[in-house]
């Protein structure tokens, strides 16, 4: 079991950056395959970016492209998701997720998650 706690949501203006960041509880956190998640009202939760276990793999979606940037400290058990140039379609609540597989976008393949942190970006 991992426990994983994400922070750094809030209320944003167009144009405007967030960090978010999960802390997992397991030591053994370098085994996890880390990724973030999103679900806006009324819509299926949807791949955001992911980082392989080493980290030398990292993938986006392509909505998030350019403006998003996943990293992660093994040494700290933790994974951010820096996010410049918000725009309001990024409002959703975001969720940090591990992996036991080596590598996956897909929900299904995620174990554990966290508790989400809603990001609101206004126009």
């Amino acid at each position: 079991q991992v426990q994983l706690v994400e922070s750094g949501g809030g209320l944003v203006q167009a144009g405007a950056s967030l960090r978010l960041s999960c802390a997992a509880s397991r030591r053994t956190f370098a085994v996890y395959t880390m990724g973030w998640f999103r679900q806006a009202p009324g819509k299926e939760r949807e791949f955001v970016a992911g980082v392989s276990r080493g980290g030398s793999r990292r993938d986006y979606a392509d909505s998030v492209k350019g403006r998003f940037t996943i990293s992660r400290d093994n040494a700290k058990n933790t994974v951010d998701l820096q996010m410049n140039t918000l725009k309001p379609e990024d409002t959703a609540v975001y969720y940090c997720a591990a992996s036991r597989t080596a590598w996956s976008s897909g929900s299904l393949d995620y174990e554990y998650w966290g508790q989400g942190t809603q990001v609101t970006v206004s126009s």
